[in-house]
């Protein structure tokens, strides 16, 4: 990906479902000349990588939200009594008060917590 970088064939370099371990590996590289710009992971209201997200922005790097609305409800994965990440009564509150829709109010809060953004320009 960095000869592509070199030749002008991508703007930056990302990776996708990358933890910190992994992060780690590609950050402390011998040779790295292109750090990740953006890393997207599954990421939530119920799922909010508080973690993750505090160790990208540490290192400058932005993370996208994957799934920002919510799993598929996969029941290998998903606890199939809790409610559906739209259907979430304290959701569905916060929306109301503030006359928004459920949707709306889960991508404010992740804009909030600075998924998707680290206070730098997408190049």
């Amino acid at each position: 990906m960095e000869k592509c970088k070199d030749a002008g064939l991508a703007r930056s370099i990302g990776v996708s479902n990358f933890n910190r371990r992994q992060l780690e590996m590609i950050l402390n590289k011998p040779g790295l000349k292109y750090k990740p710009f953006c890393n997207q992971v599954e990421c939530h209201v119920y799922h909010n990588q508080k973690k993750l997200l505090d160790f990208c922005k540490s290192k400058d790097i932005v993370l996208v939200a994957f799934r920002a609305l919510g799993t598929q409800r996969e029941k290998r994965w998903v606890d199939q009594s809790s409610p559906v990440l739209l259907d979430d009564p304290v959701l569905g509150a916060l929306a109301k008060k503030h006359k928004r829709s459920p949707a709306l109010t889960a991508l404010r809060y992740q804009l909030q917590c600075g998924v998707g953004s680290s206070g730098q320009e997408f190049q």
